[in-house]
This record gives C-alpha cells, structure tokens and sequence, in this order.
C-alpha cells in the first residue's frame, strides 16, 4: 500500500484514480449479448448458461423443490442472523415512508404530491466469486415495502445448475417468487427486453461486475431505468490517532477481498499511524481466505498523510467514496463536513460491514465517483412521485390571468386559450 505524504490538489485524480474500466472493450462483448437476448429470448440464456456458467440448465426458473428445502441446507445460526437483518431493513426503511403532500397553494388551487410504487422491478444478485444473499435483503425488503406489484430476482447458477441455498432461503423468506437462474450481462438483457420466462422491468436494481455494469446503462436506451451507475466496491478511512490500526486495517481489507479492482483508501494526519495500519494489514492478510484477491486489490489502493484537516475533507469529498469511516477525535465536526459519499459510519466501533449486513441502512450505493451526484438505494428507489392539482372556479378566476400573460408571452396561444374558454364560460354563468 502506497503512502503519499501531503499530495499537491493537481496530483489526486491521477494519485487516487480507480482501477481503468475497459469500457470500449467490455462494450463489443455486451452489446451482442444484449441483441441476442432480445431476438432469441429464453434460447439465448440457455445458450449463454452453457458458454459462461458451463451448465446445461434444465429450466431458467428456480423449482418450488429448491424454494422448499433452502432452509434444510443453512444452519440455524445463519437463518437467525438473516432474520435479525430483515428486521433492522424493515424497520429503518419503512421509517422512510412519507405522508401524502396536500397543499392549498392559494385560494382555490390545491396541489398534491403522492408516492406510488413503481410497478415492475428486477433485482440483480450477485453470485459468482461470493454469493451475496445480504443484496437480496437490501433490494428486496424496500421492494415489497414500497408495494411493487411484479419482482423478478436474477442470480446466476453454478457448475451444477444451483443456486446458492441462502439466496434461496432470504428471497422466500422476503416473499420473491419468480426467481431465475441466470447472471451476467444476459441477466439484464431479460430484464430489459422480458422473454417467456423473465418479464419485462421497469427499473433494474444490484450491483454486478463491470459487465452487468455495462449492461445496465444500456438498458436506459431502451425506456428501462436502473438504480445508479457503480462500479468495483471501495472505501475510504479518515482516521487520526484516536483510531485503532487494526480496526482500520480490517475495515480497509473487508473491501479488498471483494474483488481485484476493488479500491481501498486511508486518509490521516500521522504517517507513523500510516505504518501501523499497513503492518495490520499485512499481519491480518495471512488468514485470509481470498488473501490473493485483497493483494491484487491493495495494488490500486494508497494511504494518505494529510497534516491540515480541510485539505483532507477537500480530498475525501472530491474523491466521494461509496463507503467512508470516520474515526476521528472531532468526528462531529468532520461529518458535518462531508458532502460527497454513498454511506457513512462514525467511530471505531461501527464497521462498514455493518451495513453491508445489519444495521438497517442498504448497501446498494453509487461507487466510482458517483456519490457526488447520485443516493444509494433507498425505499424512495422503488416509488416514483406523482403530482396532482384541482382547482375550483374561484381558483381559476385568482390563478388563470396569471397563466394567460405567460402563456401570451411565450408565443402559445392555445395555452393561454385553455384558460381564457374557462374565464369566459364563468363570467357567463
């Protein structure tokens, strides 16, 4: 892990840059893809089941069998841990429900705003290098709260045509019955398009490699809309000598292990603090199970010494990590000061695996430098906002010259006419 010592403003894009997406490349692969599923539909997944899962499925649709014994195959320590998650989910996103908005915005002229859910959404679980049940919990749970009337969930199988039982087991136990044994790019191709077997969505949701990540954006040109651009996972730790090395150390390694273009980033005021934290790292890695991914991933990752604290904040809110842990002395001061990231987690004790998991706030957040312009995924995600106005004929008498002059004004004259066929009809009554 690289340390950089007090890095001049001009020098952190290129110093803290993420990992290169190919983007041209993984295009020319997903394109095709794409117009595949399109034109031959369930034949395509298949097809694409075999040439990159290597497995000649059966049926697309998990089986009610599959659904029925998933709890048979997870231990009752797992089964207790998913429903204490659930609950926290639950809670914290059903705490997100707005009330209707009504107001009268003048004598006669009442505006109204309501959330309505959004009515056909596909949820994208990942499933390859780690089986990623928690995903299900974090889209399905605000799903059925928001009322989604339709729920496909998509999950590639393995070398044997399964599913990951835990998987399995949260989507039932959510209450998700349509799900499907397909992953990757083709996943949101069905999604998009719909075939016999997989309907069409409207909005598309879960995070994936770079070319679910691909495939997704494509699905916005064909009237499908997705959660939010993201990429490979990251975070970022602001952490001064309060802070305890090897807590940061395996914080920075909870998403190292993620992936090979996952990115890890510390931020402090103490080189010697620096040092300390990378000896953890380094110690904690031997015992890890995917220590060969976190290495390759601490290849794209830096430590920062930054001895003036705005400079730092500065940095941290250009940089606008998706996951940001602060352990700092003043870690009031220094969250008021934070603006650009996806999540936040405050003092030693919270981990950011907290809320990959547990604690109640959802982990489907905008990564690559999208939190500056983009929320992670909430119950909001799953509703759209619809806007309602009646007005009365005293109304329309208070409001309608008003709307005759702008109309006149900008040259529309049907516009203006609409209100004026009204006024003149009144004055007659």
């Amino acid at each position: 892990m690289k340390i950089l010592k007090n890095p001049e403003q001009d020098t952190w894009k290129k110093e803290l840059a993420r990992p290169v997406q190919k983007t041209k490349q993984i295009n020319k692969i997903v394109k095709p893809i794409l117009r595949k599923v399109k034109q031959n539909g369930d034949k395509a997944l298949f097809k694409f089941a075999l040439e990159y899962d290597h497995v000649q499925l059966e049926s697309l649709l998990v089986s009610e069998n599959e659904i029925n014994t998933s709890s048979e195959k997870l231990s009752a320590e797992l089964k207790e841990a998913i429903q204490v998650a659930k609950t926290n989910i639950e809670r914290f996103h059903k705490a997100q429900i707005s009330d209707e908005l009504v107001e009268e915005v003048m004598p006669g002229v009442v505006c109204k705003r309501k959330s309505m859910p959004i009515q056909r959404v596909g949820l994208y679980i990942p499933g390859g290098t780690a089986p990623l049940f928690s995903t299900v919990l974090m889209l399905g749970v605000p799903a059925m709260i928001a009322g989604c009337k339709e729920i496909v969930l998509c999950t590639p199988p393995d070398r044997h045509g399964e599913i990951h039982p835990a998987i399995i087991y949260t989507a039932d136990l959510i209450g998700i019955t349509k799900i499907v044994k397909v992953g990757g790019a083709q996943a949101v191709a069905a999604m998009t398009f719909g075939t016999q077997i997989v309907p069409k969505v409207d909005k598309i949701f879960g995070p994936g490699n770079q070319y679910v990540t691909a495939a997704k954006q494509m699905a916005t040109k064909y009237g499908v809309a997705i959660d939010m651009p993201a990429g490979p996972s990251e975070v970022l730790v602001y952490a001064d000598k309060t802070a305890i090395p090897a807590f940061v150390a395996s914080d920075l390694l909870s998403q190292a292990e993620h992936g090979v273009d996952s990115q890890v980033v510390l931020v402090t005021n103490s080189e010697k603090f620096a040092k300390k934290v990378i000896k953890e790292i380094d110690a904690q890695l031997e015992d890890l199970p995917r220590k060969d991914i976190a290495i390759k991933s601490l290849k794209n990752s830096r430590a920062v010494v930054m001895d003036d604290q705005s400079e730092a904040l500065n940095l941290i809110n250009e940089y606008a990590p998706e996951h940001l842990i602060i352990a700092v002395e003043n870690e009031d001061e220094v969250v008021d000061s934070i603006f650009n990231a996806g999540s936040i987690f405050i003092g030693n004790f919270t981990p950011e695996s907290a809320g990959d998991y547990a604690s109640g706030t959802n982990h489907t957040l905008p990564t690559y430098g999208y939190a500056r312009n983009y929320s992670g995924v909430s119950l909001d995600s799953f509703l759209k906002k619809m806007t309602y106005q009646k007005i009365t004929e005293e109304g329309l008498k208070n409001l309608g010259p008003t709307i005759e002059v702008m109309a006149a004004n900008e040259l529309l004259e049907a516009h203006k006419n609409a209100v004026t066929i009204r006024l003149n009809y009144l004055k007659l009554k």
